[in-house]
């Protein structure tokens, strides 16, 4: 098995550094990262790298369909870069070798659109929030209001990740304001700090709670309807492995990829 995930991006883009400075408790890492030599697709049937630039939200499901995608192309290594959306986005237009975007809202998929480096996005999916709380609940959080409460330590994605507009439609359409002890750079941050016990409950996706069976507790909640969040992917207009992205975005297109997605918790759009 060939499948590797990217290392660490050392690109400084300015909304990354935006974000991470919202982060009360974060590393002050980039959410994302990815090799410093662009994917190829070397002649004579050499090695060939797809590179898959994904919403953090996509970890477990993607890392699931770069497995299958490539044990159907022998020889052929898909290389993810997970994170958040406005921060991945960002590095592409900064020129960030990739093939595929999958982002986490349409907003962050128009920033590449809009450079003119994708173009077409599909629609594959929906996501919703919900509150993520400690197994045994400390604080009692029974309800969204309930992170009303002062005492109640609560985390957020910051505002300019889709998580995080999720979470201000959200808490708008209750008629709540929740004042977060920390703001995070994308949902799996997010969720760790519940997983931790650093906070005891965090709005994140219904699909990062069943990824963190057994850790955390996910509470319903309604207004989480008013804040669902469309999933778009495109092939990138200046992909290195142009054929190789088409494939794979075919695969999270087809009964396959849905079904791994419906499993994970994710809605058809």
């Amino acid at each position: 098995m060939v499948f590797r995930r990217l290392s660490r991006w050392a690109i400084a883009v300015p909304v990354a550094l935006a974000i991470a400075g919202l982060s009360g408790c974060g590393s002050g890492e980039p959410a994302a990262s990815t090799s410093s030599a662009p994917a190829s697709t070397p002649a004579g049937g050499g090695a060939k790298e797809v590179t898959v630039f994904a919403a953090a939200s996509l970890t477990e499901t993607f890392t699931e369909l770069g497995k299958t995608f490539e044990t159907s192309h022998p020889g052929t290594a898909v290389k993810f870069n997970f994170g958040s959306s406005a921060t991945l986005a960002q590095q592409i237009v900064q020129g960030a070798p990739a093939d595929v975007f999958a982002a986490a809202s349409p907003a962050t998929m128009k920033t590449v659109t809009d450079a003119s480096l994708a173009s077409g996005p599909t629609t594959f999916v929906r996501n919703k929030l919900e509150i993520a709380v400690p197994k045994d609940n400390p604080a009692k959080v029974d309800e969204l209001k309930d992170l009303t409460d002062p005492s109640v330590k609560v985390a957020l994605c910051a505002e300019q990740v889709p998580c995080g507009a999720a979470a201000v439609k959200a808490l708008d359409a209750a008629g709540l304001k929740v004042t977060p002890v920390t703001l995070e750079q994308d949902v799996k941050a997010t969720l760790t700090k519940v997983e931790l016990g650093e906070v005891d409950a965090a709005l994140v996706y219904t699909t990062d709670v069943i990824a963190a069976a057994g850790k955390v507790r996910g509470v319903a909640f309604p207004e989480a309807d008013k804040a669902i969040n469309d999933y778009p992917i495109a092939t990138l207009s200046k992909a290195p492995a142009g054929d190789l992205a088409k494939q794979f975005v075919d695969l999270v297109l087809s009964q396959q990829g849905k079904d791994v997605l419906t499993k994970a918790g994710f809605e058809a759009p």
